[in-house]
């Protein structure tokens, strides 16, 4: 069953105006903060450029899944402006639409936005790649350099797909070429924001981002082991509620404010069925892992040596998000 299939049968609104309204409230704050505000107060707008580019980035998330309407173009209109500029909605909803294939979660290849390397490629690495892939595994490195090795990563792999001629990526990368093409315009000749301060908001929002992403995800034979649950954080509201991020897995037709009740309905039942892959707050992961290594950059059980017959499987789509290089994922989204 597709996930709107799923809001349907559930009751679910046809419009859910919270998220409508805060798709507004997102994009009228970046409209002012790049514009009248700056020449005010720079400092602050700044921040809230950082702070609605990461907010744009969870909107889209929740548009990935089926929000605020039915209607999956209204949605891809709603939040497909590109503020963030790097990533075309379309790439970014197919992707982590397969990405949600819980019995394949943290696999180097068919997983998406898996973190883990395969042995095997790993070893073929340079040794300062590996440095910094280590460093990425660290809550510091992850928001420091997280965004550099992962857009590096993904534009290099689009591009490949691009000139490989596939249509499907193609028309995604269009599509955000238009939005980019109504942004770009903006922050050139419109707004006051300089040009180098535009770019490093943008690069800041998605290290606030990485902040959820850190530790989403980690290996266990369990397929409900394998997703976090942080239980409180001021930053929830800014991730839609995926610090809670087993309950999205499990119930990903949801829209994000009804996410806390659910958790709270159920808390001893969601813990359990993680393996109480639990943790308090984003200071406590910090303050366990601000330096140090949460997981190894090598997959611990999967990949560990080259499988017989890969030339022979049929052509997929490749993709990582974690890192430079490519991880194969299916050949086509799921059907909605």
């Amino acid at each position: 069953m597709s996930e709107q299939a799923g809001r349907r049968r559930s009751g679910a609104p046809r419009i859910e105006w919270p998220t409508v309204a805060l798709i507004a409230a997102c994009y009228g704050l970046w409209g002012v903060a790049a514009w009248p505000l700056w020449g005010v107060a720079p400092l602050i707008a700044f921040l809230l450029l950082v702070l609605t580019i990461a907010l744009q980035s969870s909107l889209m998330h929740e548009a990935s899944h089926g929000h605020p309407t039915r209607n999956a173009l209204a949605n891809e209109v709603l939040v497909g402006l590109p503020i963030g500029l790097v990533y075309p909605f379309r790439r970014f909803k197919a992707l982590h639409l397969r990405h949600h294939a819980d019995e394949r979660l943290t696999d180097p290849f068919d997983d998406p936005e898996s973190y883990y390397r395969a042995l095997w490629k790993y070893e073929e690495l340079p040794g300062w790649l590996k440095a910094l892939l280590s460093f990425n595994n660290t809550m510091v490195g992850r928001f420091l350099i997280g965004p550099a090795i992962a857009n590096v990563g993904f534009v290099l792999t689009e591009a490949k797909l691009v000139t490989d001629r596939d249509a499907a990526v193609r028309r995604a990368w269009l599509h955000h070429a238009i939005g980019l093409a109504l942004v770009v315009p903006l922050v050139l000749f419109v707004f006051a924001v300089p040009v180098w301060a535009y770019l490093a908001a943008a690069y800041l929002g998605q290290s606030l981002i990485s902040i959820r992403t850190f530790a989403e995800h980690q290996w266990s034979e369990r397929p409900d082991g394998r997703t976090i649950i942080v239980e409180r954080s001021p930053l929830s509201f800014l991730f839609l509620n995926n610090n809670l991020h087993l309950v999205h897995h499990k119930l990903p037709a949801v829209a994000w404010y009804r996410l806390p009740a659910l958790f709270r309905e159920r808390r001893a039942e969601w813990v359990k069925l993680n393996d109480n892959y639990v943790y308090p707050s984003y200071f406590a992961l910090f303050r366990d892992f601000a330096f140090r290594r949460k997981e190894p950059v090598v997959h611990p059980v999967l990949r560990r040596a080259p499988q017989p017959g890969m030339a022979f499987r049929p052509r997929v789509r490749q993709r990582n998000v974690s890192g430079l290089g490519t991880a194969p994922v299916p050949a086509e989204p799921p059907k909605e």
